[in-house]
C-alpha cells in the first residue's frame, strides 16, 4: 500500500497527527526544562552579586514590564459619508501587547462598528473577539430586524461558546503563539469539517470533532467595549472597565459602566453564584465582574450565563444622536487610568485645533498618558483608543438638550462625568 493511500484513511490521519502533535509539546518543554537547567546550573558557578543582576534582568523581561517601553504605535484613519475614525494603539511597558480592536465604518450599507477588547491572561480572547464578535452581530435575526442591542448581546454570549471545543481551541491556537498556531493549523487540516461536510450548517463551531473536543474554554479573558451606529441611532455594548464616552458640545458624557466586582450589582451577583471577593477582585484573582472568556468563573451548570460568578452580559446603552454631538471615543483602561472622561474630551478638542487626523490625535494621547518609568503604575499598560467623529448635520439640537437634561436627572442614556 502507498504512503498517500494510507494518509487518505481518517484513522490513520488522527493517529499522526496525534503522534505529531504529542512530539512538539514533548519537544517544547524538554527545551524549557533544558534552558532552566542552564540557568540554574551556570547561576552557581557566578558571583552573588552578578546572579541577581542576572536573575532581576530576567524577571522584568520575562515578567509583566518591560525595561523600556516599546512606542512604535499601530494607527489607521478612514472615513465614508456619514463619519470618520481614526485609532492608534501601543504596547507601551507590557511585556506583551493583549489589547485588540476592530473597525468597520461599513458593517453593512447602513451601519458602523468599533470595538476595543482589552485581554488579560493572554491576548487570544481579545483577539478572538476583534476577529468574530461582529460577524456574529451580523448573523443574528434581531439584526435583521432591526433589534440590535439584542444582537450585539447574543454575540457577546455567542463568544463564551464559540471558544470552546475543538474548533474553539483550534482558532484560539491559532491566534496564539508561534508553537500553538502551528500546532493549531495541524489540527484544522486534519480536523476541519470538509466543504462537502459542513454545507447545511449554518455554523460548525459544534460538529467539528478532535483532540480538544471537551476543551471547556480559555481561562484567560477581555473586555469588550463596542458600539453600532446605524442613521441617527448609537448602541454602545460594554462588558468590563474599557470604556466609551461622547462628547456633546464639549461636555463628556459616559455611554458605559466600568464592571468592577466591588459595585454593587455585581457583588450581589458574584457572592450569590458562589464567589468571593478579595481585595477588590473576584476570588482574589480578576479585577473584573465582567469579562469575555474567563471560563473558570462560569463553571455553575445551575446558572444561566448572565448569574455565572462572572459574566459576558454586556450591560447595553442606546442613544439617539444629535448635531450637538461632536464624536465618541472608545478605549481600553490604559488611557482611563490615566485621564478621566472629560479631560480626554478636553484634550481632544484642544488637539483638533491643530490636528486634523485623528490617528494622529489618539497617538498624542497615548504619548500623554505613557509613564516615565514603571515606578508609577499608572500609564503602565497596554493603550488603544478610537475617536469617531460625526459629519454634520444629523438632526436638530433640541433634543439633544432634552436627552442631556433628562441623563442629569435618570443617568440612564447618558451619564455625566
Amino acid at each position: 500500500m502507498s504512503l498517500s493511500s494510507n494518509f487518505s484513511c481518517p484513522c490513520h490521519a488522527n493517529i499522526f497527527s496525534f503522534l505529531l502533535i504529542r512530539f512538539l509539546e514533548e519537544f517544547f518543554l524538554l527545551g524549557v526544562f533544558w534552558f532552566w537547567e542552564l540557568f540554574v546550573s551556570t547561576s552557581f558557578c557566578l558571583s552573588d552579586r552578578f546572579c541577581f543582576v542576572l536573575t532581576s534582568q530576567l524577571c522584568i523581561e520575562m515578567g509583566i514590564y518591560l525595561s523600556s517601553p516599546k512606542t512604535e504605535k499601530f494607527s489607521e484613519d478612514s472615513e465614508n459619508d456619514r463619519l470618520r475614525y481614526g485609532l492608534s494603539s501601543m504596547q507601551g511597558w507590557r511585556a506583551t501587547m493583549e489589547d485588540a480592536h476592530a473597525a468597520y465604518p461599513d458593517l453593512d450599507d447602513s451601519s458602523s462598528f468599533f470595538g476595543v477588547y482589552d485581554g488579560h491572561g493572554g491576548k487570544v480572547v481579545a483577539k478572538f473577539c476583534a476577529k468574530f464578535l461582529h460577524k456574529q452581530v451580523l448573523k443574528h435575526e434581531a439584526y435583521e430586524a432591526g433589534d440590535i442591542g439584542t444582537s450585539v448581546q447574543r454575540a457577546f454570549f455567542r463568544m463564551d461558546e464559540m471558544m470552546r471545543g475543538q474548533r474553539g481551541w483550534r482558532e484560539l491556537a491559532v491566534l496564539g503563539d508561534k508553537i500553538n498556531k502551528f500546532t493549531g493549523m495541524i489540527e484544522g487540516l486534519i480536523w476541519s469539517p470538509r466543504s462537502s461536510d459542513g454545507n447545511d450548517r449554518p455554523d460548525d463551531w459544534a460538529f467539528e470533532e478532535g483532540p480538544h473536543s471537551d476543551f471547556a474554554g480559555p481561562t484567560s479573558g477581555s473586555t469588550a467595549c463596542v458600539s453600532i451606529i446605524r442613521n441617527n441611532q448609537l448602541i454602545v455594548a460594554n462588558a468590563g472597565d474599557s470604556r466609551c464616552v461622547i462628547s456633546r458640545n464639549g461636555q463628556a458624557y459616559n455611554l458605559s459602566r466600568d464592571h468592577k466586582p466591588d459595585h454593587e450589582a455585581e457583588k450581589k451577583r458574584i457572592l450569590k453564584a458562589g464567589g468571593f471577593i478579595h481585595a477588590g477582585r473576584v476570588n482574589g484573582s480578576l479585577n473584573l465582574a465582567r469579562a469575555i472568556g474567563d471560563m473558570e468563573f462560569k463553571q455553575n451548570k445551575f446558572l444561566p450565563a448572565e448569574k455565572q460568578i462572572v459574566t459576558a452580559n454586556p450591560d447595553i446603552n442606546t442613544v439617539e444622536l444629535c448635531d450637538d454631538d461632536d464624536f465618541i471615543v472608545l478605549a481600553c483602561d490604559g488611557i482611563w487610568d490615566c485621564m478621566s472622561s472629560q479631560q480626554l474630551v478636553d484634550f481632544i478638542h484642544e488637539q483638533l485645533h491643530s490636528e486634523s487626523k485623528l490617528s494622529a490625535v489618539c497617538e498624542r494621547v497615548l504619548d500623554r498618558c505613557l509613564a516615565p518609568s514603571t515606578a508609577i503604575g499608572d500609564g503602565c499598560d497596554n493603550m488603544t483608543m478610537i475617536i469617531v467623529q460625526f459629519k454634520k448635520p444629523i438632526q436638530s439640537a433640541s433634543s439633544c438638550s432634552e436627552q442631556s437634561s433628562q441623563s442629569r436627572s435618570t443617568d440612564t442614556d447618558l451619564k455625566s462625568d
